[in-house]
Order: C-alpha cells, then structure tokens, then sequence
C-alpha cells in the first residue's frame, strides 16, 4: 500500500490569492523574503484579504536566498512572541523553505538543528499552527513537498530537511503573482521545475500517479518556459508554468529526486550558483550517465515527441539555451584552481546527500567527480569516462 502525500488543499489559477480571506484563524504570521512581494503588492493584497477574514498578521521579512538556520532561528523567535496559527510562506522557494524550518523551531524551540538532517526526523507539528504557502516563482514545488532546503554559511553545504510532516496545509497557485518575475528567475525556476518532473519519474521509486504528474509536468514546461521568458505578463504562460511547478513538485513529494539535486546542492552552497541554473547544467549528463541503468527515459522523450534518452538529454540544452541559462559551472567565473580545491570536498558532499539514494544508478564518489568536470568545462558525459 502507498499513500499520495499533496498539500491538504489546492487553489489554482489566477486571482486565486483571493482564498485568504476564507481562513478561519486568529493569527497570521507572514514569512517573505526581500521586498519584491511588496512591489508588487501581493503582499498588501495577502494582508488585506486576512484582515477581511479577520485574521491579525504580522511580517517577517528579508529571507534572503538559500537561507539559513540562523534566519529559521530568528524567525521562531518572533512566531513565539506572536503566537500565530496560521504560518505563511510568501515568495519565492527561499521564503517557503525558511517559514516551514521556523515552524519547527516555534512548536519545538528546544529542537536541534542537526537532529533535523536524517531525512523524515522532524518532530509532529501542527501542535500550534498549520502553514499556507503561496509561491511567486515557478519552480521548486515546495508548495506541495515535505522538504526544506536551509544552508550552512559556515560549512558552504545545503541540507534538504525531508519530513511529511513539512507538507504545506494549504497551497495557493496563482499565476498572477508571477507576472512581476525577472526574465532570468523565470527561466532558472522553470527549468528546476523541468528536473523535478524528470528526476522523480526516473527515481527508484515506481510511483504510477508521480509519473502521469512528471510526464504532464514536462510537457507543459516544454510548451510554455520560453514564452514566459519573452512576454513575462502572459498570463496564461505563468499560471501553465506555475501549474507545471506544482506537478513537479507533487510528483518528487512521492518518488523524490536523484543526484541532479545532490550535485546542485553544493555548488549552490559553496559557489552561489542558482539552483535551477545548476540543475540544468547537470541535468542533460545525468540523463546520460543514468541510462544504463533505466529504460524510463525514452518514455518521456515522446511526451516531447522524441525517442531516446540521449535526444530528451540534448532536448533540454536546446531549452536551456533558448532561455539563456548557462551551459557550464565555469560561466559563473570559478577558477580551475578554485575548482580543483574543492572538488573531493562537494563530491563527497553529493555522495552524501538524501536525494543520492533516490537515484536509479547507484554512484562512486569517481563518478561524481567525472559528472562534476564534464559539467564544469560544459563537455558531453560518457559512462566510459570519455569527455568530448
């Protein structure tokens, strides 16, 4: 027997912000990052509808990208003094993950942060709050995931939190909050989005429901991602892309990810290359390193009208490139001598990393290393080792 894990409830479509107004609560505590949600003013909007619903709200805001325990800390401080029950994650995917690390910390202030690192250890919540979260970017789905990613500033190493437990209450999708969204977010978050899709559907968990998501999810990020990226206020666009980030992560929620995600991790912690960015470069030699492993990629090749595993690897570096993404980590400006200092150490991060154990081919720490120079130099992966 399975269990679909999705967040509680689901409303999709443009103006759908609007549901707010229908919580039932006494408290509402806003998690936000910079001050893009107040340009916009969806923040304003989010707030308004609350007080309609007679809900007093508090802010916190200034997450900064890939957040870090310091700021989940701070922010659990304020949820205690407040004493909300409703939590709300408003932003992009920074936002989200930082509010749902503070939730922790305010049911469980006691709670240490390590402890949180083996995957499914987060203690029971919703003691004293549940969580609403409305994403800005289309990408990381973690509008319906168990997951948090928080960084160690100190350490340079991001780490996925992966609890159920973690599973938003309710999920807003509205593609209108996206229309604000610079060119090149929309295009990094689709195209982290698009390795969601491909990620869970190869994964070593047979899931029949997260593959019907990962196929539709792709399709639709293949249809929409470059126009998105070139006329940013179609709204259509948006709320497709928007929808395709929700399967994605809906579909990772049951089946979970691979090494795509373990190698992004650290070059996003270390080097501050964002994450869908990194995803895509990785993406297209992942492919080719597991497919010797996985007869799944062909199957989704032909959601795109194609056949094998290599043309869906050398489909998505035409995606990438139409929405101008980076074709390898050495763009970003890190040396080779930079590059060769840290290799062992993001390596043997990657190993260890929860979404590695996920993947459909088991890989030595030389294996990531290989995937890792490839990627870095922008060259094509062989199984054999061979670069070209």
């Amino acid at each position: 027997m399975s269990k679909l894990f999705i967040a509680g409830e689901v409303f999709h479509g443009a103006g759908s912000l609007a549901e707010l107004k229908n919580i039932k609560g006494k408290r509402a505590f806003i998690v936000t990052g910079g001050s893009s949600m107040k340009r916009s003013g969806t923040l304003d909007k989010a707030v308004a509808f609350l007080q309609e619903a007679g809900t007093e709200t508090k802010i916190f805001d200034g997450v900064e990208e890939d957040p870090s325990s310091a700021t989940s800390f701070k922010g659990a401080e304020a949820m205690l003094e407040f004493q909300p029950d409703w939590i709300i994650g408003l932003g992009g995917c920074s936002a989200i993950d930082a509010a749902k690390t503070m939730w922790i910390f305010y049911e469980h202030p006691d709670t240490d942060f390590d402890s949180l690192l083996k995957p499914f250890s987060v203690p029971v919540l919703r003691n004293k709050a549940r969580f609403i979260a409305i994403p800005s970017t289309s990408g990381t789905g973690t509008e319906t995931t168990g997951l948090a990613v928080i960084t160690d500033r100190d350490k340079g190493v991001k780490y996925p939190i992966v609890s159920y437990e973690l599973t938003p209450d309710i999920a807003i999708v509205d593609g209108e909050i996206c229309a604000s969204m610079p060119a090149h977010i929309t295009s990094n978050t689709g195209l982290d989005a698009l390795t969601h899709c491909v990620e869970a559907y190869v994964s070593n968990i047979d899931n029949n429901y997260a593959d019907v998501l990962a196929k539709g999810g792709l399709e639709i990020v293949f249809d929409n991602l470059q126009e998105a990226v070139n006329n940013p206020t179609n709204i259509a666009a948006r709320q497709n892309m928007h929808d395709a980030s929700f399967m994605g992560g809906l579909a990772f929620n049951n089946a979970w990810l691979g090494i795509v995600h373990s190698l992004s991790h650290q070059v996003g912690a270390l080097y501050g290359i964002p994450h869908g960015a990194a995803n895509a470069i990785f993406l297209p030699n992942v492919i080719r390193f597991n497919a010797t492993a996985t007869q799944k990629y062909p199957a989704l090749a032909k959601v795109i009208g194609l056949e094998t595993a290599e043309e869906l690897a050398q489909a998505i570096e035409g995606l990438r490139s139409d929405v101008n993404n980076m074709a390898s980590l050495k763009e970003f400006g890190i040396s080779q001598e930079d590059w060769d200092k840290n290799l062992d150490y993001i390596a043997n991060n990657a190993l260890i990393d929860p979404c590695t154990g996920f993947n459909p081919r088991t890989p030595s720490l030389e294996d990531l290393k290989e995937i890792y120079n490839a990627c870095y130099r922008g060259l094509v992966y062989e199984t054999s080792g061979v670069l070209n």
